[in-house]
């Protein structure tokens, strides 16, 4: 808290909070200045309760000509792998649209296979009507595209691999 009072923060964090019911919000942050040394930074977000979701698509490589492996042995399936947490993950920066070209009818700017460059943009994010071109954070070749084209995606949602 702020060397405000604590009163006026909990206020402020309560007005945040009915802003983003009646806003239909999903996430709202904020940092307020007081002065040099006193601010206040507030991330309010709503947790949605789901009761069915639908598993996000996932495209893989196409799989290559190889020594058939020696059968596995039966027994639990290992759980998916969360893309979040793959050291390769490219995670949306913010909350907006998909883009995979750079405009309507154009080519990708990468496919699955493609070699990219520290910095090179691999998608753009349409947030509140600003076109944010996303740089790959690696160098490295693109193994897995999380996303489609026109997809809303949330702060932090995996978008790629790079690797």
């Amino acid at each position: 808290m702020s060397k405000q009072t604590p009163d006026t923060d909990v206020a402020f964090i309560s007005a945040l909070a009915e802003l983003l019911n009646k806003n239909e919000l999903t996430e709202i942050a904020v940092k307020r200045e007081y002065g040099e040394d006193d601010s206040l930074e507030v991330r309010v977000v709503k947790q949605a309760t789901v009761i069915h979701a639908a598993p996000a698509p996932v495209y893989a490589q196409a799989p290559m000509a190889h020594a058939p492996a020696a059968a596995a042995p039966a027994g639990p399936a290992a759980p998916p792998e969360d893309p979040s947490q793959h050291p390769g993950a490219v995670t949306s920066p913010m909350v907006g649209t998909i883009y995979l070209s750079p405009e309507p009818g154009a080519s990708a700017f990468v496919t699955l296979g493609t070699q990219v460059a520290e910095g090179e943009t691999v998608l753009i994010i349409e947030a509140m009507k600003t076109m944010n071109h996303i740089p790959a954070p690696r160098a490295g070749t693109v193994k897995r595209i999380l996303v489609e084209d026109g997809q809303p995606v949330e702060y932090g949602a995996p978008l790629m691999i790079i690797e």
